[in-house]
């Protein structure tokens, strides 16, 4: 998710869940020839699994990005054939890249000829008026015959004309059922739903259906929820914050917290200021008493230039504080609604 899913976000993920796939934000493929390569690429081997997402719709150009995402040792290069931007649209690549299948074919096989890895698509279910069934079954059909094998599809059409990107993840309605069909009419392709989809369970009765599930903006805001996904999905043991059936959740939250205190205070020594990082982990203790003190003792502007490590005592003491007061609080409108 652009300027979401940095390196310091995927870091802090990474403490939560050992499995699941991560993905980076969409890097164009001219950024990638024209500019700071290392920028962009670099990332700690602690992510893998990595997929880096791509934009652009040079064939030559995204083969090129794609052999330094691949000597960078990313585990997948995906295609952007989703993102409704009118940035993204001037450059012609995103979402308005689904009216040219062809072209993304041709995309497709010059990358999968540069590199060993595999290389995917993101892409929605319409574009505008072309919402029919029809439409997203050839796409995927067209991008299949090049080669392309696992297909990452978010349930609703992009409408580029007059939406925001924010409005086109709320308004074009969630399609569920057109994700199922196509994995129901290419059964050998890998299909991966998105969109709208929050909790274990909306996650399970999903796989029932189809091969992944992706979770971007829940995942972002309640972190919390991938800390049984390993085990849950993934065949593994619990990810490195320890299932919430095993370890109790305060003292692990508090562990992983503690984790990114550390990773702060080591960037911060290579120049990186530390709120650009902590904002990544304010839903951390999301839900809990507290939370909401936390959040703002992280997020003060005035605490920017203070060592980490203190900014991570006030914070804590905070949320302890207003945690106290937090329960007789809720006693107290308990009481009041009873006597109503």
């Amino acid at each position: 998710m652009m300027e979401w899913t940095d390196r310091h976000c995927r870091h802090f993920h990474r403490l939560l869940t050992r499995r699941t796939r991560l993905y980076t934000v969409m890097i164009t493929s001219g950024a990638l020839r024209h500019g700071d390569a290392a920028r962009h690429l670099d990332f700690d081997a602690a992510e893998h699994p990595v997929a880096l997402q791509l934009g652009g719709s040079e064939p030559d150009e995204l083969a090129h990005a794609a052999r330094l995402g691949e000597r960078w040792g990313y585990d997948e290069i995906n295609l952007n054939c989703g993102c409704p931007s009118e940035r993204v649209q001037r450059g012609a690549f995103g979402a308005c890249l689904m009216k040219e299948p062809r072209l993304v074919a041709d995309c497709v096989a010059a990358m999968r000829d540069a590199v060993t890895i595999p290389v995917t698509v993101k892409h929605r279910i319409g574009v505008d008026e072309r919402e029919d069934y029809g439409f997203v079954r050839d796409f995927v059909g067209t991008v299949a015959d090049a080669g392309c094998e696992v297909f990452v599809v978010h349930a609703r059409s992009a409408w580029l004309k007059g939406l925001s990107p924010k409005a086109n993840r709320e308004i074009p309605p969630l399609r569920h059922e057109l994700v199922r069909q196509l994995k129901h009419d290419f059964p050998a392709l890998t299909i991966v739903v998105n969109g709208g989809i929050a909790g274990d369970e909306a996650i399970a009765a999903h796989l029932r259906e189809v091969d992944g599930v992706m979770v971007g903006r829940d995942a972002y805001h309640h972190p919390w929820h991938m800390v049984d996904w390993d085990r849950c999905f993934l065949g593994a043991a619990a990810g490195p914050a320890g299932s919430p059936e095993a370890i109790e959740a305060t003292e692990a939250k508090a562990s992983v917290e503690a984790a990114m205190v550390t990773y702060m205070a080591r960037q911060a020594a290579l120049g990186v200021a530390w709120p650009a990082i902590a904002r990544h982990m304010l839903g951390l203790w999301h839900g809990e008493p507290g939370a909401r003190r936390w959040r703002q003792v992280w997020s003060d502007h005035r605490l920017r230039d203070e060592p980490v490590e203190r900014v991570a005592r006030l914070a804590a003491a905070a949320r302890l504080q207003a945690a106290r007061r937090e329960p007789a609080a809720a006693t107290a409108a308990d009481a009041a609604s009873a006597a109503a």
